[in-house]
């Protein structure tokens, strides 16, 4: 007599928030000194402003949102409105050209 097949048990590693949440704290540090401190050319803070932004939200995503665990398709479904919040804002900041 043979037994069922049991699915493979995966272990859920606890990531550690309190170091995820030292990270946003230092971005949001970084941000704060490079919107008001540092003699940079316009352009080149909001790149750096805007990279710092798209990786605190994506850190706030994975780790907070537990999309890092999710499988794949529930990832897809929360990047297919991503592209188009993306239109609706340079929708909204073109719009004076229009």
């Amino acid at each position: 007599m043979t037994t069922p097949s049991t699915p493979a048990q995966t272990t859920h590693v606890r990531p550690n928030y309190m170091l995820i949440w030292l990270y946003l704290f230092v971005m949001t540090i970084a941000e704060v000194l490079l919107a008001f401190e540092l003699p940079v050319s316009r352009n080149l803070k909001l790149i750096l402003l805007l990279i710092l932004a798209i990786w605190k939200a994506m850190l706030v995503a994975l780790f907070f949102m537990h999309l890092k665990f999710e499988r794949w398709r529930l990832r897809v479904v929360f990047m297919i409105p991503l592209p188009l919040a993306a239109i609706l804002v340079l929708a909204v900041i073109t719009e004076k050209l229009w």
